[in-house]
C-alpha cells in the first residue's frame, strides 16, 4: 500500500533495521549489501536504493543517498522517520592534509557545514559533529582490519566543480578531507538525538585535483588503490555498526 511508504524515498515506514550504512552511489549500496547475509532489496526510487540484511548477526540497512547534501538529507530524515537510530556514512573524499594517501580511510570527527542545505534549517554557528562512540567504533574497526586510517575534521562542500570563488579559506585549518554530504547527516542526527559518524575513502590524495580550474580532468577515482580502499572501508563501516550495537546492548 502506497500509504505505508515514505513520500520521497518510497521506503517502508516501519520494519527497517535501526543500524544503517549510507552511501552515495546506488551501485555501492548494492556492493555493500552483497557483504550481508540474507540481503534483500527493499526499494529503489530516484537515487535512493535501500537494502536490508545482517552482518555477523546484526540486522543492517544499507541505503544510497545520491550526490550532494540537499538530496541526501531527505534520505537521512526519512530513514530516521522509519526508525533508523544509528547512521554511518561510507563514501569517498579528497585529501586535504599531507600524509593522507589514496585508498586511506578518514574517520570524521566533525564537518564544516558548507553543504548548501543545513544553513537554511538552523543558524550557521550550530556545529556538525560526529557521535564520539561512532568515531571510536570506526577507529577500532579500522585497526582490526589493518586499514590505513586518519581522524579529523572534513569539509562538506555543496559544489563539486570549481567556480569563481577561491577555495583557500581552509587551506591552513588542518582539515583532513573534502566531501559533499556528511555535515547534513551529522546535523540531522544531532537534532534528532541519533548516533552518526562517517568513514571516507580517499580517492584524490591531492585535493587540488578536485578543485583546480586548470586540472579538472586530473581527478580519477576509478583506480585499483581506491577500489581496495573501498573494499576495506565497507567492512570497517559494517564492523563499526556491530561494535556500536554491542556497546548499546552492554549499556542496557
Amino acid at each position: 500500500m502506497t500509504q505505508d511508504l515514505l513520500p520521497i524515498t518510497r521506503i517502508p515506514r516501519t520494519g527497517l533495521p535501526p543500524s544503517a550504512v549510507v552511501v552515495g552511489d546506488p551501485a555501492r549500496a548494492a556492493a555493500v549489501a552483497a557483504l550481508l547475509d540474507g540481503a534483500e532489496e527493499i526499494s529503489y526510487h530516484r537515487e535512493y536504493r535501500v537494502f536490508s540484511g545482517s552482518w555477523k548477526g546484526l540486522p543492517v540497512t544499507v541505503a544510497s543517498h545520491g550526490v550532494g547534501a540537499p538530496g541526501a538529507i531527505l534520505l537521512f530524515q526519512e530513514l530516521a522517520d522509519a526508525g533508523v537510530t544509528t547512521f554511518l556514512r561510507f563514501g569517498t573524499a579528497g585529501a586535504m592534509r599531507p600524509g593522507i594517501g589514496d585508498g586511506d580511510l578518514v574517520i570524521a570527527e566533525g564537518a564544516v557545514r558548507d553543504d548548501g542545505v543545513t544553513q537554511q534549517l538552523l543558524p550557521p554557528e550550530y556545529p556538525a559533529v560526529s557521535s564520539p562512540e561512532a568515531v571510536f567504533a570506526l577507529q577500532r574497526a579500522a585497526r582490526a582490519a589493518d586499514a590505513p586510517h586518519h581522524r579529523g575534521l572534513v569539509w562538506t562542500r555543496a559544489a563539486f566543480q570549481p567556480g569563481l570563488i577561491p577555495l583557500t579559506a581552509y587551506d591552513n585549518a588542518g582539515l583532513a578531507a573534502i566531501e559533499m554530504e556528511l555535515s547534513a547527516l551529522l546535523v540531522t542526527a544531532s537534532l534528532r538525538g541519533l548516533v552518526a559518524g562517517g568513514v571516507l575513502v580517499i580517492d584524490g590524495a591531492n585535493a587540488d585535483e578536485l578543485v583546480d580550474e586548470e586540472n579538472t580532468g586530473g581527478y580519477n577515482p576509478h583506480r585499483d588503490v581506491v577500489a581496495v580502499g573501498v573494499e576495506r572501508g565497507a567492512v570497517v563501516a559494517l564492523e563499526a555498526l556491530r561494535l556500536l550495537a554491542q556497546e548499546r546492548a552492554g549499556a542496557a
